[in-house]
Parts: C-alpha cells; structure tokens; sequence
C-alpha cells in the first residue's frame, strides 16, 4: 500500500483500501506537518504511522494539542480517537472513490 493510498484512506473492506481520491489529489503532496496544520490530522497521523517516525507522530499530536479543547492527548488516545491504529499489511487492492 503506498502512502497516498493509507493516508486518504476512509475505512477498509476486506483486502481493499477505500481511498478519498479527491482529498488525495489535493493534499497528496503535503508533508505530515503540512497536513496537520491544515487541520488534516487523521491524515496527519496516517502519515506518521506510514513513516514509522515517532518523531512525526509527536509532532502531530502537538500541533493537535495545541489547536484542540479537549485537553492533551497521547499516541494511544490519538489512535483511538482517529479510529487508525496501525497501516494493514493485507491490503492488496486500492478502490478510488
């Protein structure tokens, strides 16, 4: 699965990725900062888990944290609260919608 492809991904169906094609061609190109300064952060953080860098996951979660009310999250409650976990490693198929 590409980056592109975890990133606007909207939910997942079996082996298949169900993935925003809009969004992706708009913001396809933006880094994980990019992406979470627009108030992107599920594909902030998408992004960040795809890289495996726990330097980008933290700097999501500060940039949310610092725009949000709800008080300070962690990388779990982050994960929790976006509903992404971790990036599949079944997906063999990618539908554009």
């Amino acid at each position: 699965m590409k980056r592109s492809d975890f990133v606007f991904s909207v939910g997942f169906q079996g082996v298949s990725a169900i993935v925003d094609k809009t969004a992706k061609r708009k913001y396809g190109s933006l880094s994980t900062k990019e992406l979470a300064e627009k108030g992107l952060y599920r594909s902030a953080f998408c992004s960040a888990l795809y890289s495996g860098d726990e330097k980008e996951i933290e700097t999501v979660m500060e940039i949310y944290n610092s725009r949000s009310k709800t008080g300070k999250q962690t990388a779990e409650n982050m994960k929790r609260l976006l509903g992404v976990f971790n990036v599949p490693d079944n997906i063999t198929k990618v539908i554009n919608i």
